[in-house]
């Protein structure tokens, strides 16, 4: 199978395209971003996937599958240009799809779209709309193409189409969401919540991308690895510390003292769980996470231990 992969130099996309590639698939990646160690079997394009450059390689390439990876979380990243990456991209990406014969398509999302809100069901099914998105402006344009993407199983029926939305990957060296809240000494908590949260190791995403297309899956799937646990639990398993501060206090803390830069909308996420149902994807693909909590927490752990961590607000 020819793949390609928009926004391959992230650190899970190579793991997956090394992986493929060793599969004995063909694969290239599009990516602004610079992979200069890739292997020589991957081709690696340095254009934006919403420019004329990214279409023609489709049209050169002739790709008979497409894992679109190029979509952001950070909030760091100024909130137009974040748009323009997520939404912009996605619609981009599906039209060169659609123009040059591309027989199936992963959009690999966040289970932060459904949001984090108080009268949220504990587990969320594929589904339920998005909530809570006016506490977290932020997360706005990813959910806009998550939709847009779903959008793809009606638009385009001839293209296999599957929207996955990804828990929280903790893995080596650390990075991601739920990794950065964690990189320093001392992890803020909301006082008088302790969520469930869900992890995933990076390894494990990697295998469910490969089986979702294998089994070219379609439809909008959930993607978890162990029970969720705790957020409390996860931050002693990674020998960190907790610290319960009152939400104003966070509120003006958060970027300073060694805590965390996060948006203040996104203290809701460390007030209420956003937990998912992934059984639609285990039945479609069977697959089987690898690594358990405390697996996942150790390796973290040992990827960044306390002694080095403590940078998180810089």
């Amino acid at each position: 199978m020819r793949v390609l992969i928009p926004g391959i130099s992230g650190g899970i996309a190579r793991r997956l395209a090394l992986k493929l590639h060793e599969a004995g698939h063909e694969v290239a990646g599009i990516d602004i971003r610079p992979w200069r160690d890739a292997p020589k079997g991957i081709q690696v394009h340095p254009v934006d996937v919403r420019k004329r450059a990214a279409e023609d390689v489709f049209r050169r390439w002739k790709p008979e599958a497409v894992v679109h990876m190029a979509t952001v979380t950070a909030f760091t990243v100024p909130g137009g240009e974040r748009g323009r990456i997520n939404l912009d991209g996605t619609k981009a990406l599906f039209d060169h799809c659609a123009a040059h014969g591309v027989k199936q398509v992963l959009f690999v999302g966040r289970h932060t779209f459904y949001g984090a809100a108080p009268d949220s069901p504990l587990y969320h099914s594929e589904d339920e709309p998005p909530r809570a998105l006016e506490a977290i402006p932020e997360l706005a344009d990813l959910v806009a193409a998550d939709l847009y993407a779903a959008t793809a199983l009606w638009r385009m029926p001839d293209v296999t189409t599957a929207v996955l939305r990804l828990v929280y990957t903790l893995g080596t060296p650390g990075t991601g969401t739920l990794a950065n809240l964690l990189r320093g000494k001392r992890v803020p908590m909301v006082l008088g919540y302790d969520p469930l949260f869900h992890v995933i190791q990076e390894e494990d995403v990697v295998t469910a991308l490969q089986l979702a297309l294998e089994k070219k899956v379609r439809g909008i799937f959930n993607v978890a690895g162990p029970a969720p646990v705790p957020l409390s639990v996860i931050i002693r398993g990674t020998g960190r510390t907790p610290v319960p501060l009152p939400s104003p206090v966070l509120s003006l803390l958060l970027g300073r003292a060694g805590f965390p830069r996060l948006s203040v909308g996104a203290t809701d996420h460390l007030r209420y769980p956003i937990v998912v149902d992934s059984k639609r994807f285990l039945e479609a693909t069977g697959f089987q996470y690898a690594y358990d909590e405390g697996r996942i927490l150790r390796a973290y752990a040992d990827a960044l231990p306390v002694d080095r961590a403590g940078h998180g607000g810089r």
